[in-house]
């Protein structure tokens, strides 16, 4: 294959960058190209990525997209999506364990902001979630309660009180 990255430098090929220079100083593409591992008879795995990035506007576009979408894709077949849906469950697994421990302390917005915001991640309605802290501001729990529907999001007062109570929130 003539677009094969193992035609190009080695100081340029994402996984020895990796290696040498850290994560952190690849691109998306460059990201995503290895963990595809091989792109089409037309593309190198870096291209593939490039176009899949630039078709759905970011990572996160890419990641939620239904099969059928990221199949239309040359070089993007049934194992190269459930890869993809694998490594996005193992990056929420990974966030999870980072977020869930027992003595999280959301002390500042950002940190508040970023727990929500993966405890919200994939939901597609609106929804009324309880987090309960102490008062070190440490979560105790969290749980969705109620889904909204189109104009509404009916909430009953003494679920969430109760609810609230029995996990001794402050």
């Amino acid at each position: 294959m003539q677009f094969s990255i193992k035609n190009w430098p080695e100081q340029e090929r994402p996984r020895e960058r990796l290696i040498q220079y850290g994560a952190e100083s690849l691109s998306d593409a460059e990201l995503l190209a290895i963990f595809l591992r091989s792109g089409s008879q037309q593309h190198s795995a870096v291209d593939l990525a490039r176009l899949l990035i630039q078709h759905f506007g970011h990572l996160t576009a890419l990641l939620d997209a239904p099969l059928q979408e990221v199949s239309q894709f040359h070089g993007m077949g049934i194992s190269k999506y459930t890869q993809l849906m694998a490594v996005k469950e193992l990056g929420r697994r990974y966030i999870a364990e980072h977020l869930k421990q027992d003595a999280l302390e959301l002390t500042n917005s950002k940190r508040l902001r970023d727990y929500l915001r993966f405890e919200l991640l994939g939901e597609t309605q609106e929804v009324f979630a309880v987090l309960c802290l102490d008062a070190s501001l440490r979560k105790i729990a969290f749980k969705k309660l109620f889904y909204g529907s189109i104009n509404a999001c009916d909430i009953s007062i003494n679920q969430l009180l109760r609810y609230a109570i029995s996990q001794q929130a402050t």
